[in-house]
């Protein structure tokens, strides 16, 4: 996961926006619409990142369709000192 974490956050454009998806989704699960509202990001940018963080088991959706929420996987918050520590290392 540790690898995975640097490829998505710091290796590929959109890291800083990843990190605040995660971040947002810590608080509490959201879905795709929501997450665009708060985050003041376009919806079709929002759903490629959670795309690729799916893709890469970091967050999971509940459901199927448009107001699936998203949530963080297990195996990502098992990581979370991971996360912390490289986002530390980004500001």
């Amino acid at each position: 996961m540790e690898k995975v974490l640097w490829y998505l956050l710091v290796g590929m454009r959109g890291g800083a926006n990843r990190v605040r998806i995660i971040r947002t989704l810590s608080e509490r699960p959201h879905n795709a619409n929501q997450l665009s509202t708060e985050l003041d990001v376009d919806y079709n940018t929002i759903r490629h990142h959670l795309d690729m963080l799916v893709e890469h088991g970091v967050v999971e959706p509940g459901g199927d369709g448009y107001g699936a929420l998203y949530f963080l996987t297990d195996q990502f918050e098992h990581h979370r000192d991971t996360f912390e520590r490289i986002t530390d290392q980004m500001e």
